[in-house]
C-alpha cells in the first residue's frame, strides 16, 4: 500500500531539520573521521575506516529518502471546514467497551509516535475514524479480534507551528 503523502506543517519542519543535520553537521564529522582513519595505513582491517564507510553509506541513504520524500509530501496547512468531522490532523478521542479512553492526533506516516499519541492516517484506527463524528462507534479488526470504539471527542489545532 502507497503511503499517503500529507504531512502536518511541524512534520515537515522536523524532516528539513534532520536533513539538514545529516548534511550540513553528521555527514561532514563522519567524512572527518573516516579521512583520519584512512590516513592510518591499511584499510582493510581499519575498523573505524570500515564503520565510517558503513556510516556514510546509511547518511547517503537517509538524505536520499528525505530528499525524495520531502519533494512529494503535502503540506496540510489548513483546517477542514467541517471541524465537527474526523480528518488529517485532528486530535480525537475514543473510548473502549472497557471504558478506557484513548486520545491520538491523525498525522502523516513519516511523523506518527504512539508515545505523544500520534496516530498514522495510513493505520487502520485510523482509516476508520476519518469522516466519523463524536458519538460515532466505529469498528476496527485488530490483530486480537474486532476492537469497537466510540468516538467522545474531536478537536483540532493549528496546523502551522509557532514561529
Amino acid at each position: 500500500m502507497a503511503r499517503t503523502r500529507y504531512i502536518t506543517a511541524e512534520g515537515e519542519q522536523a524532516l528539513r531539520e534532520e536533513l539538514r543535520f545529516l548534511w550540513k553537521e553528521k555527514r561532514p564529522e563522519v567524512t572527518q573521521a573516516v579521512r583520519e582513519a584512512a590516513a592510518q595505513g591499511d584499510r582493510s582491517e581499519n575498523a573505524e575506516y570500515i564503520y565510517g564507510k558503513k556510516q556514510l553509506r546509511e547518511i547517503d541513504r537517509r538524505v536520499r529518502f528525505l530528499t525524495k520524500r520531502l519533494d512529494e509530501l503535502t503540506v496540510v496547512d489548513r483546517l477542514p471546514d467541517d471541524r465537527g468531522k474526523v480528518f488529517f490532523g485532528a486530535w480525537v478521542t475514543i473510548e473502549n467497551e472497557g471504558g478506557d479512553e484513548s486520545t491520538y492526533r491523525l498525522v502523516g506516516p513519516d511523523e506518527f509516535d504512539l508515545s505523544r499519541g500520534y496516530l498514522s492516517i495510513d493505520s487502520p484506527m485510523a482509516r476508520a475514524l476519518l469522516g466519523k463524528r463524536i458519538d460515532d462507534e466505529v469498528g476496527v479488526r485488530t490483530p486480537d479480534g474486532w476492537n469497537h470504539v466510540v468516538i467522545t471527542s474531536i478537536h483540532y489545532e493549528p496546523l502551522t507551528p509557532d514561529k
